[in-house]
């Protein structure tokens, strides 16, 4: 019933210091996906879907703060859960990937790896939603834009491949969430954005992250020195 995409950059931020950003996108037929699937922290992003078990997702992310490697985090949750063959699983770490698509996911369902990315998807119209959400990611990889931004893209592209199959299914949804290792004055709103029902979720998300993005650039023009003054005046 869902598409989605966890990634890991690496970039180096306004003083040259070394930064890891996560970020996971995801979309489907149904409403209020960006409550159910997508996590992220400041040391890995994590996507469960297809019979979502939350508890896949929020304790991977603990389990990633603990220190575990992604693959043993997740692999030891899904040992421990009864109805993993339901169950599709996947994300990425400081310094690995992760995917698992069990045998009674719904077709067509599947997974792939990339390079410091992950994109899986189940009821889908076939292998290259995910091929596309895959390569629109990649060749963006290199671009000035958010991340949030990216991801959004890469899901449209995802989506204008058939998507999620059941077209019958009026309402769907569609939701990205980033998290960085990086502290900000502000924390971007569009790193944590949602639509929770609607007919066209990836645009209304595009033009949500758009106007988030607008609104972030201008609380920094008005409050960035506010912000520098606390933080000398707590030093």
């Amino acid at each position: 019933m869902t598409f989605s995409i966890c990634v890991r950059e690496r970039y180096e931020d306004e003083d040259g210091d070394e930064q890891t950003r996560y970020g996971v996108a995801v979309t489907t037929r149904l409403a209020g996906v960006g409550r159910l699937c997508p996590f992220a922290s400041e040391h890995g992003a994590v996507a469960t879907q297809s019979f979502v078990n939350v508890d896949l997702g929020k304790k991977g992310i603990e389990y990633l703060g603990d220190g575990l490697a992604v693959d043993d985090a997740l692999e030891a949750l899904l040992n421990a859960d009864e109805g993993r063959t339901q169950r599709q699983l996947h994300g990425v770490g400081s310094n690995g990937t992760f995917t698992f698509s069990g045998a009674e996911c719904k077709p067509w369902y599947g997974d792939l790896t990339g390079e410091s990315f992950t994109v899986a998807g189940n009821l889908l119209t076939g292998e290259d939603v995910l091929t596309a959400t895959a390569d629109t990611y990649r060749d963006s990889r290199d671009e000035d834009r958010p991340l949030a931004e990216r991801l959004a893209d890469a899901l449209a592209a995802g989506h204008a491949k058939g998507g999620d199959k059941r077209e019958e299914l009026r309402v769907q949804s569609a939701a990205v969430l980033v998290a960085r290792t990086e502290d900000r004055p502000i924390t971007p709103a569009y790193d944590n954005l949602r639509v929770d029902a609607t007919e066209t979720p990836i645009a209304d998300l595009e033009e949500t992250i758009e106007l988030a993005a607008e609104s972030y650039e201008q609380s920094l023009a008005r409050y960035e020195e506010d912000y520098a003054e606390d933080d000398e005046s707590g030093m």
